[in-house]
């Protein structure tokens, strides 16, 4: 057992000062304040620990993309590119793809899932089955009606939790709710919907949106689109990507205003660009560039991110605690950390990740006082950092 004397602890309800965190065998054992614990401290944690980042969009990272190389050494390479920045869980993410690519990628996952590969929790496919208008830099050559082999990828039983990314003027209800029936997380986005196909996806069981605001039909007097839908219907939890490039920070606000912090989800959408040196990565009949912290395509249209976990915490702690009518920093904390943890954890239906409590995984890191990592643990161990004294 080791024990830990974090000087300030989130547990995913409150802040605590001077706690001890007890691992066994890469699970929390117990957290109680420093004075009851009847163990003397086996390392000195100075700063906030909290439950590690859960990123349910990840693309690539470390120099590597999924679609490109599906394979369990590019999933290993993604987490440790990742984990550097308090990511401690993830969902590698495959852009629309052909059905072979699909299957590789499922492949992988399963993999690295029989090898207990740290972090990965499944797979989430976004596409193939999306709107050609609303694509972005998905392939048109690959987005296509839902095919018996695409349901048949998305209903293994070997590779985890499964997020799937549809358009559901392009998917008929029954399907969705068969994905649903079989443990499929269905998430709304990259479609032209209209509020009333949005409405009848959730009511069949979709409970996501994906990178709100982006890809998405928009918000008119008398066409309220899946923007709308993300908004005021309590069913849907929303991915944001708050790099302050595909979101404006006041639509950031305004989504904290109508979701709240307990339906939206921090996501990355990161491409190969995250964790290394890489400046462009071709794509297509293109070449992704990363300029100022943000990936365009030739055209100038957005392509993916560089953004990592711990910048999409902290911008959005910054944004929220720079509005007047938010006064109190630790509620505007408390929120945001668990829009990278606890509500990810709870939308993928995992009970034993995103917050801090005894007989949970012991997945958690250290910030600073500017919310910056200075170490991060999965299962119990280091994975980076260099945080101990």
């Amino acid at each position: 057992m080791t024990t830990y004397c974090a000087k300030r602890l989130f547990d995913g309800l409150q802040v605590h000062d001077n706690m001890h965190l007890e691992v066994s065998a890469g699970i929390i054992s117990s957290i109680k304040p420093a004075h009851l614990s009847s163990f003397a401290a086996d390392a000195e944690l100075d700063g906030l620990v909290c439950a590690g980042f859960i990123d349910t969009q990840v693309n690539g990272g470390g120099g590597v993309l999924f679609n490109y190389a599906p394979s369990m050494a590019t999933l290993v390479t993604m987490m440790q590119a990742h984990s550097k920045y308090g990511t401690t869980a993830m969902l590698p993410t495959l852009i629309t793809d052909s059905s072979e690519v699909m299957k590789a990628a499922a492949n992988a996952v399963a993999e690295a899932i029989t090898e207990a590969v740290p972090g990965i929790l499944g797979i989430h496919y976004e596409g193939p089955n999306l709107s050609k208008e609303k694509r972005g830099i998905h392939p048109s050559n690959y987005v296509r009606a839902i095919s018996d082999t695409d349901l048949a990828t998305f209903t293994r039983n070997d590779i985890g939790k499964v997020l799937v990314t549809i358009a559901p003027e392009n998917v008929a209800p029954d399907i969705i709710t068969d994905l649903v029936n079989q443990g499929v997380v269905v998430s709304l986005g990259h479609s032209g919907a209209s509020v009333e196909q949005a409405l009848r996806a959730i009511q069949a069981g979709a409970t996501c949106t994906t990178h709100l605001f982006n890809a998405m039909s928009g918000l008119t007097a008398r066409e309220p689109g899946l923007i709308n839908t993300a908004l005021s219907d309590v069913r849907v939890t929303s991915g944001l990507i708050v790099d302050l490039h595909h979101v404006h920070p006041q639509n950031c606000v305004l989504a904290y205003q109508c979701i709240g912090a307990e339906r939206l989800m921090l996501v990355t959408d990161a491409m190969a660009h995250v964790g290394s040196e890489m400046q462009t990565l071709p794509w297509l009949d293109s070449t992704i560039t990363r300029v100022d912290g943000k990936l365009t395509l030739e055209d100038g249209s957005l392509a993916g991110s560089c953004l990592d976990m711990n910048s999409a915490v902290k911008n959005m702690y910054d944004l929220l605690k720079q509005q007047p009518r938010w006064n109190s920093a630790d509620d505007i904390l408390a929120n945001v950390l668990n829009m990278a943890s606890e509500v990810p954890a709870r939308l993928l239906g995992i009970q034993n990740i995103g917050k801090l409590s005894r007989g949970n995984k012991a997945d958690f890191v250290l910030l600073d006082d500017n919310m910056r990592i200075k170490g991060c643990w999965i299962n119990g161990a280091q994975v980076s950092g260099n945080a101990l004294r």
